[in-house]
């Protein structure tokens, strides 16, 4: 018989749906028009549309046996999972936009998680008609499955280190795939280990005895007809991993395995068939434009992760009650209205509470706007490359790689400590924290480890830098980089004009606050380089703190261009009165963070520092009628967030106690196993039991 909970007992009163009712209804704006707002009516209409087929669909429908499975059940479930959006994406004619907000509700990492994202775009993008026609029209039907094999057991981030090879031989015209050495291994590739039975191999061309670098084959490696792998390769799954696990990440050797000349992806360079001869690209810096877009997308992605997480430690907190405030009672008025009583406060008004998780909120909106913006420039770009101007990728690329270091790094930051904000149920799985954390975590190194990227980032402003100052740069060649560096190099001398708590609350001030101390740091690294000689590897640490100073910077910009900007399509409203309040939230907390920055730039001083630190706690109570609307907005279904803590109607400790009763050690009252491994203890004392009338044994 299953364990279960007495079904007449009720949480302690008042109830978490009444808390957060309470909660809603005291906001200064409303959170649904901020939702249409942040994603647009025919979006919202759109996901609303799928997650009703998820919702009703047998297979993708129940997400209950996550929490309380291993990694070979929930594989397989996973596996069924992948066939169902297979099956889905036909019998809806669903587009790419359509799967991804599928897959984004669904919310679990799959199996053919890479085919979808990176074997068929990269055919897309770099195979020739012929290559898309053999290859590409399969894949869209499922008829073949792919992934993406770059990274070796030995190099990741360094691309150019790759070990495996991929000779081409003009006698037999084709290529010859080997791995010289253990670390040659193609390793954590998504969807390898098992699923998968074409690849996208990254490997040395070398052709008439020349070494051309990495270049991308297309290559099957599983029979078709049995799945078996093919003579000459040897592969698995790397085994299991901090999260992810519903992902069969793989490894690959070959062993002088031959493919046919049509296997190298030649749409910007080539082998010819006959001589051998190698064909370069029109033009290498098109790639970026490809990397800019995937970035821009995980600055997107960033701003969910952010939500999410508040959402559960916002909701959680607003119904969680702990002590009382003396100073401030916490008061509700009862059910029938008839009076008005004292309660026990809710954490959610411990100033410390509110300093750990409103940041977050904070951050979750400059992310959603920082990334509009990224994929406006995006598109711009494109349209500038396509007339053959390049002047905008080079800032692009560089703050889309700063980017996406930042950002991703401030979202596992933010799940971590919004489970920690939880308190004890935050350790449990079912606050749907912990999966999230798991699986989120490598988007910290993946698509550019998070520390190597910024290299990228500041190479371009020191380059910058010195072409402001050199002259170089002028009014049809500036960029947002330059244009601060400028200001900066016109008066180095200026400093904060902060003298009371009201200028707090000017953007402009703010971002100018900012723009010096970017421009300052990248002015001293120029000079521990050009001029004291300091090697690159004793600037890393430098470095990586001035790519975080500019892309705090760019956040800051494209969060205040976006609430204050009177031509902006938010009314002079509530709603664009409670934004306001969240980015200065936000420029405030950052400064506050990085204080050393601006201080050591000599542009703050530090009775100004110390004004800032003591305004946060008047800034932080001004956001806090509208924290649930503010995380509301972002309108997570609870099918999305599959959490007890966390849930739109807060019956927290209802879900909890039923998510428990579906615990398989739950399912009999004597557990298996006790017969084995309990028992033989306890009876060893059986002399000393006293038998009552009931027949149970006691000491």
């Amino acid at each position: 018989m299953a364990v279960r909970f007495p079904k007449h007992l009720k949480p302690i009163e008042p109830q978490g749906s009444v808390l957060l009712e309470e909660e809603r209804n005291r906001s200064t704006f409303n959170s649904k028009e901020l939702t249409k707002y942040i994603y647009g009516k025919d979006y919202i209409e759109k996901r609303n549309h799928i997650l009703r087929i998820l919702q009703k669909d047998p297979v993708l429908n129940d997400k209950s046996h996550r929490y309380y499975n291993g990694r070979e059940f929930r594989f397989k479930k996973s596996l069924a999972a992948a066939k169902r959006f297979a099956e889905l994406v036909r019998e809806y004619n669903w587009s790419d936009e359509d799967y991804g907000i599928a897959e984004f509700l669904f919310d679990e990492p799959s199996p053919f998680r890479l085919h979808r994202s990176m074997f068929m775009p990269t055919i897309l993008n770099q195979g020739t008609e012929e290559q898309q026609k053999l290859y590409l029209e399969p894949a869209r039907r499922y008829e073949i499955i792919g992934c993406y094999a770059q990274t070796e057991l030995g190099h990741g981030s360094n691309v150019r280190g790759l070990e495996t090879t991929s000779t081409y031989h003009p006698e037999t015209q084709t290529f010859e795939l080997h791995s010289p050495t253990l670390t040659s291994a193609k390793w954590w590739i998504g969807g390898l280990g098992t699923a998968a039975n074409h690849a996208i191999v990254m490997a040395r061309l070398i052709s008439n005895g020349k070494d051309y670098g990495p270049h991308p084959f297309i290559v099957q490696i599983r029979n078709l007809e049995n799945h078996e792998p093919l003579e000459g390769v040897t592969i698995g799954d790397i085994g299991p991993k901090f999260g992810f696990n519903t992902v069969d990440n793989g490894f690959i050797l070959f062993d002088h395995f031959h493919v046919p000349h049509i296997a190298m992806l030649a749409q910007y360079s080539r082998i010819d068939k006959v001589t051998g001869e190698y064909i370069t690209p029109p033009n290498s810096k098109l790639t970026y434009g490809t990397m800019v877009f995937v970035r821009a997308n995980i600055v997107l992605e960033s701003r969910y992760v952010l939500a999410r997480a508040a959402t559960v430690a916002i909701r959680y907190s607003a119904i969680r009650v702990q002590g009382f405030d003396v100073a401030n009672p916490k008061k509700i008025t009862v059910a029938d209205g008839s009076s008005i009583k004292t309660i026990e406060t809710p954490v959610l008004d411990y100033s410390m509470q509110q300093h750990r998780l409103f940041p977050i909120i904070a951050q979750a909106y400059a992310c959603h706007f920082t990334g509009q913006e990224m994929h406006r420039m995006y598109y711009k770009n494109q349209e500038k490359m396509a007339r053959g101007d390049f002047s905008y990728l080079a800032d692009l690329h560089a703050s889309s790689s700063g980017l996406k270091s930042l950002t991703t790094t401030l979202a596992v930051s933010a799940i971590e400590e919004c489970r920690r904000a939880c308190g004890g149920h935050g350790y449990s799985l079912f606050s749907g924290l912990g999966q999230f954390y798991q699986d989120y975590l490598p988007k910290a190194t993946w698509e550019g480890d998070n520390y190597l990227l910024t290299q990228q980032t500041v190479r371009y402003l020191l380059k910058t830098m010195r072409s402001v100052v050199s002259g170089k740069i002028n009014s049809k060649n500036s960029t947002f980089s330059s244009e601060y560096i400028s200001e900066y190099l016109s008066n180095r001398k200026a400093r904060c004009p902060f003298t009371s708590v009201h200028d707090l609350h000017n953007p402009e001030a703010l971002l100018s606050a900012f723009k010096f101390r970017a421009a300052f740091l990248i002015e001293k690294a120029v000079h521990s380089i050009d001029i004291d000689q300091t090697s690159w590897n004793d600037m890393l640490v430098e470095i990586y703190r001035i790519s975080r100073a500019h892309c705090q910077l760019l956040m800051v910009s494209n969060f205040v261009k976006a609430v204050y900007d009177t031509q902006n399509k938010v009314a002079k409203s509530k709603m664009e009165q409670a934004l306001q309040r969240v980015a200065i939230l936000f420029c405030l907390s950052t400064l506050e963070q990085e204080a050393a920055d601006f201080l050591t730039s000599g542009y703050l001083s530090p009775e100004q520092a110390l004004m800032i630190k003591q305004h946060m706690i008047t800034v932080l109570k001004s956001i806090r009628p509208d924290v649930v609307a503010l995380v509301d907005a972002f309108d997570f279904p609870d099918y999305l967030l599959n959490s007890a803590l966390g849930e739109y109607d807060g019956h927290v400790y209802e879900k909890m106690t039923m998510m428990a009763e579906k615990e398989p050690l739950n399912q009999t009252k004597v557990v298996d196993g006790y017969h084995e491994y309990i028992q033989p203890l306890i009876h060893n004392g059986k002399n000393n039991w006293k038998i009552d009338q009931k027949g149970i044994a006691k000491l």
